[in-house]
């Protein structure tokens, strides 16, 4: 939305037509607002803005300081469904299978308690019922660190049990290791080749070793107020790594469930939940709505950043919301935020 100094000068009955339109219908516009607020009031958040794409109708939101719309930010990790979508693709392409054990590519990398990359597929790595555990666990996301030393940690952990479900952030670490191995470059290189250049994500990077945000971006908090703007993305890497805008989360999330990514039997494999007993496919999740509908898509959450994208199938319908904080404190907001969005009597 326009600054209040940018509308200072201008007449009452002209600032809240350019407000009425900047933000979609009033009605949608009443209906939202308040309850994103809450973010602030309630979730404990410095800001926090969305993003909303309903066919041709699109429309931002904010609350609280120093949050724009054009912001760069760290996704956490809603990279995992980038990652996942380009191993889909090798996929497609029969550069590798799913039913693949991980010690066909990374030969002995995977040996530990209770954990046998010979046992271990590609598939689980995905679904996150690999039995891996997760290197975050020690870390913290506050050490930067190799795709070695990461997995290295995850091996001096108990597993978890293969066949399980138990979300791990280790389990991408290895998938990037397997990208780079099937494919000769990293996962970022194939990322960008594959899915940012096609799509046009002009704000979407994997930074590297880059602790700068790219210019616009506001502040980054973490839960004890301080500032974390600047992070060295190897705390994440694979798991994590993803920089980008609400624009791009929008367009990538609408492309992939509209088939734009994979192929119909590739996205229909995404979307399968069968492994995790409903909860998560492979690098995306599903939420039902109190109304029926379901959404797919996928939280990020990282020092300073938690983002949260959601669409329905066909993509005709996508919102991401983010908050500039590394979460939010009432877990009941991003819930009935996702109702109002999706479900039309709650709007």
């Amino acid at each position: 939305m326009p600054s209040l100094r940018t509308l200072v000068a201008i007449p009452v009955s002209l600032a809240l037509l350019i407000a009425l339109v900047t933000v979609g219908s009033a009605s949608s516009a009443e209906a939202t607002d308040p309850l994103l607020s809450q973010f602030v009031t309630k979730g404990r958040a410095p800001a926090a803005a969305l993003l909303d794409r309903d066919g041709d109708d699109v429309r931002y939101a904010a609350a609280g300081r120093g949050i724009t719309r054009a912001d760069h930010f760290r996704a956490g990790s809603i990279t995992k469904t980038f990652v996942a979508t380009v191993v889909l693709q090798l996929a497609a392409e029969h550069r590798l299978s799913l039913s693949d054990p991980v010690e066909r590519y990374l030969p002995g990398l995977l040996r530990g308690r209770g954990v046998d990359g010979r046992r271990i597929t590609l598939r689980a790595l995905l679904g996150h019922t690999s039995g891996l555990a997760d290197f975050t666990e020690l870390t913290r996301g506050a050490v930067p660190l190799t795709p070695l030393q990461a997995v290295r940690i995850a091996l001096a952990l108990p597993s978890t049990g293969l066949g399980r479900y138990s979300y791990s952030s280790t389990d991408y670490v290895v998938l990037g290791m397997v990208i780079r191995r099937v494919t000769g470059h990293s996962y970022a290189t194939e990322a960008r080749r594959r899915i940012i250049a096609p799509l046009r994500l002009t704000g979407t990077s994997f930074p590297g070793a880059r602790a700068a945000l790219p210019a616009p971006h506001g502040r980054a908090y973490a839960a004890d107020g301080s500032d974390v703007t600047d992070l060295d993305p190897r705390v994440a890497g694979a798991a994590g790594e993803l920089v980008t805008t609400l624009d791009d989360l929008d367009r990538f999330y609408a492309a992939l469930l509209d088939g734009e990514l994979l192929p119909s039997h590739w996205l229909r494999e995404m979307l399968s939940t069968r492994a995790a007993h409903g909860v998560y496919g492979l690098g995306i999740f599903p939420v039902k709505l109190p109304c029926g509908t379901t959404v797919w898509g996928h939280n990020g959450r990282i020092a300073g950043s938690y983002v949260r994208s959601a669409a329905s199938i066909g993509g005709r319908h996508v919102l991401t919301f983010r908050v500039n904080t590394t979460a939010v404190g009432d877990p009941d907001l991003e819930p009935a935020l996702l109702a109002a969005e999706f479900c039309p009597r709650s709007r």
